[in-house]
């Protein structure tokens, strides 16, 4: 049964507006003022309010302003009654929040036409956010999934530590590190076109089929055979619009080689731990997965010395406006890590914190993955 509240310092307008409504089948309550109203509907919280504009105490327009600056009762359904006619009498209202007015003298049948109305409204407003909410549960659901399935960090004898962030509950970007075998470590960090479930579910996807060692005949110590194999299954088309970036690295333990390939995706970044803090751009030619399925991708490979520190990470992290009103930019990013392994390494958290101390108020926009692989 519908609650509508009437707010009216008129007895007469008070039992006319009451037992029309109750003859209709709805539960009624009845405030004399303003105060009074505000205080009952935060009781009751009604489906809609009838209030009078001309009222003591507090009146009709105030009652909505405050009303609707309520988060619990901004969506009740509010009826301004109201003998003026004028325009700007009108605008005011709805400036206020009114959401529909009704004119004295009343007419009953017009009454009885607006409620109806108005609740309809009001049952449409509150499946809405039921449906929101049950969407938003669902999305936190995969969030959590998405979550589950990233590595944990790796301790010994290579250090490795991650962090996703993603722009909403869902993101493109994907990581992955594991032991293929005793002598060889997988590293790869991917980035979807888009964001959201869409970009996510592609992305989760990948993850799995690497883990799973899905496409029979490639050798996944080979780069660029990895990429090849991920270009031609996931090709652009009508049904499938996104791309994606990859960067796909497999280290060597026992000769201390780091072999690469990228698929227009950002360099990772090592850092070598000297006095003259060396960076190199570690980074291949080729173009985003997905694109042009007859693309070769090449790999290269660079020796890892001791004590040398690796970031892998998506555009994201340096994708961003700082308060200068500029983009942070990867020269930025690089800039900014060679300056905190002045004092030695920084975790992955002091980094995100200083990238975030830089940004202007929005921070990070986008789907953000960092991973940070410090070689002994």
């Amino acid at each position: 049964m519908a609650q509508i509240l009437i707010i009216d310092d008129d007895p007469i307008i008070q039992l006319l507006l009451r037992h029309t409504l109750e003859k209709q089948g709805y539960q009624v309550t009845v405030a004399g003022n303003g105060q009074d109203g505000l205080a009952r509907a935060q009781q009751i919280r009604p489906a809609l309010i009838i209030c009078d504009w001309m009222m003591p105490l507090l009146d009709g327009i105030e009652v909505c302003r405050r009303l609707k600056s309520n988060a619990q009762l901004s969506a009740t359904f509010f009826v301004l009654l109201t003998s003026r006619s004028d325009l700007a009498d009108r605008i005011a209202g709805l400036n206020a929040g009114a959401d529909e007015f009704l004119t004295k003298p009343i007419d009953m049948s017009e009454l009885q036409a607006r409620v109806r109305a108005g609740l309809r409204l009001y049952h449409l407003h509150q499946d809405l956010q039921a449906q929101k909410q049950r969407l938003e549960a669902e999305l936190a659901e995969a969030a959590q999934y998405v979550r589950s399935i990233l590595p944990a960090p790796l301790q010994s004898p290579i250090q490795i530590s991650s962090q996703f962030i993603p722009s909403r509950q869902l993101g493109g970007d994907c990581f992955d590190y594991y032991w293929l075998t005793p002598d060889t470590l997988i590293l790869y960090l991917l980035d979807v076109s888009g964001h959201g479930l869409g970009a996510a579910l592609p992305s989760v996807s990948i993850l799995n089929m690497l883990r799973s060692q899905a496409f029979p005949g490639i050798d996944y110590q080979q780069p660029q055979e990895v990429l090849h194999a991920l270009n031609l299954r996931f090709a652009m088309s009508q049904e499938n619009p996104k791309y994606l970036t990859m960067w796909y690295g497999v280290y060597h333990v026992s000769r201390r080689e780091l072999v690469y390939a990228s698929a227009g995706h950002p360099p990772a970044l090592l850092v070598s731990d000297t006095s003259t803090l060396e960076m190199q751009l570690l980074k291949t030619p080729g173009l985003p997965l997905g694109m042009f399925t007859e693309f070769d991708y090449v790999s290269q490979s660079c020796k890892i010395a001791a004590h040398q520190t690796l970031y892998i990470f998506s555009d994201g992290i340096y994708e961003i406006d700082q308060a200068n009103q500029e983009m942070l930019g990867l020269a930025g990013f690089s800039t900014l890590l060679k300056q905190m392994h002045q004092q030695g390494t920084p975790s992955i958290e002091q980094i995100l914190a200083q990238i975030r101390r830089g940004c202007d108020r929005q921070g990070f926009t986008d789907d953000l993955a960092l991973m940070q692989i410090s070689f002994p």
